[in-house]
């Protein structure tokens, strides 16, 4: 008997070793990025998924505290060659590394993969193709994406005599809204409840901007944020401010906290801004809807992609692009969709279990996800990654009533076009 327990541990000994012999010849694939909270603990039990399905390939994350602090890093390993081996970036980051001989194509690793097809890229929501493609080549990947949204308190409708299912549908008709729901309820004289707030934010100008007709670039490339169709769409968010007073101005999370408080009706946010809210008591009967729209009903897409970075081992860019195309499918999109409240990334996702179940819950935001079919994305010039924070700032001035739309767009106009002279300056020497 005891020697049969001496050779059946020296049997286990032996089975453990070769599995750990065989872990260690996995692929180990390096993966920064700036996602944290509820949907970093997403992103993670993803990756902890693949890494259980997967023989071959090992997903190591590294989170980096914010999407600044990840392009500072990002940089600083691109010039000491110590760079990961898959990120996440903006479109405008992607150009910078094309210029650096750093990305791989994907269209070299979609070519080498005998199991992906080209009817599973034409899946993929056109915007997305679009976005990351550069001078014709698909250097990034669609990771997590995200559109504008509104969330509306149905309860605050109905007593102000609104329609709890209807959500307005043009500016004009938010405008009113905004008008009905805002209440002076202690009658102090000065209104405590309003329509909705403004957080100084350059996604929402940019969605207007397309919304009233205009571009951030001409045709040409040049920068025509001060159009008269700029000027439109920041003079909509300063009237209902300033003239209308109701609205108010908002910093950060501030409009969040506020529109869960009941302080106000509406709130603008990201598709995912419901997955932080639901970390907190919703105390009503909470409303989903797209964006209100005018000329167009364009609106922008936002959020990042992700990359391979050369690294000289062909087969270690590819076991990153077998996590890739992985997290990218029908399946996993639609899992990270219904969880995080992202955008799907295959328009196969919307037919899958998962967002149907999501849907079923909740109906109204079949009208969010629509809004990919006519969605745009920004410019995917270097000079944008730095103009884009400073438009922030002439908003502001705008928003607040310190200088007109006009004005305020005219000076951000010249800035951009300054940051474009600048960086092709530096290209020439």
């Amino acid at each position: 008997m005891r020697k049969l327990i001496i050779l059946t541990l020296t049997i286990l000994i032996l089975l453990a070793g070769c599995k750990s012999a065989l872990q260690s010849d996995k692929v180990k694939v390096t993966f920064w990025h700036g996602l944290s909270g509820p949907l970093g603990d997403t992103l993670n039990e993803m990756i902890r998924e693949f890494n259980r399905t997967h023989d071959d390939v090992e997903v190591v994350a590294n989170p980096i505290s914010s999407y600044t602090a990840l392009s500072q890093k990002l940089m600083a390993s691109i010039q000491a060659k110590k760079q990961p081996d898959i990120a996440q970036v903006f479109e405008s980051w992607t150009s910078k590394y094309i210029e650096a001989g750093v990305l791989c194509s994907f269209d070299e690793l979609m070519k080498e993969d005998k199991d992906f097809t080209a009817e599973s890229l034409q899946d993929i929501y056109p915007v997305f193709l679009k976005s990351n493609t550069f001078d014709g080549t698909i250097y990034s990947f669609p990771f997590n994406k995200s559109v504008r949204a509104y969330f509306y308190n149905k309860d605050d409708f109905y007593r102000a005599g609104l329609d709890p299912k209807h959500f307005p549908q043009t500016w004009e008709e938010f405008r009113s809204y905004c008008n009905k729901l805002t209440q002076d309820t202690d009658k102090d004289g000065k209104p405590d409840r309003f329509g909705t707030n403004f957080n100084v934010n350059e996604w929402q100008f940019i969605n207007l901007l397309h919304q009233a007709g205009g571009t951030i670039l001409d045709k040409n490339g040049t920068p025509v944020l001060n159009s008269a169709e700029g000027i439109e769409a920041l003079s909509y968010l300063s009237d209902m401010i300033n003239k209308d007073k109701t609205v108010y101005v908002v910093r950060e999370y501030e409009g969040q906290t506020d529109f869960l408080a009941g302080i106000v009706a509406m709130y603008e946010g990201s598709s995912v801004s419901i997955t932080h809210m639901k970390q907190q008591p919703i105390n009503f009967n909470i409303g989903y809807a797209p964006l209100p729209v005018h000329k167009t009903t364009q609106n922008a897409v936002s959020g990042a992609n992700i990359v391979i970075f050369k690294s000289g081992d062909r087969k270690r860019e590819q076991a990153a692009w077998e996590f890739i195309k992985w997290f990218t499918d029908t399946e996993q999109t639609a899992k990270w969709s219904a969880k995080t409240c992202y955008m799907p990334v295959r328009r196969s996702a919307m037919q899958s279990p998962a967002l149907l179940k999501f849907l079923q819950e909740y109906p109204q935001f079949q009208g969010i996800y629509n809004q990919l079919e006519t969605a745009v994305y920004e410019p995917q010039i270097p000079a944008w990654f730095k103009a884009r924070p400073e438009l922030k700032g002439f908003l502001e001035k705008a928003m607040r009533g310190n200088s007109s739309p006009k004005e305020a767009l005219g000076e951000a106009n010249d800035k951009f076009k300054s940051i474009i002279a600048e960086e092709q300056y530096v290209k020439k020497l």
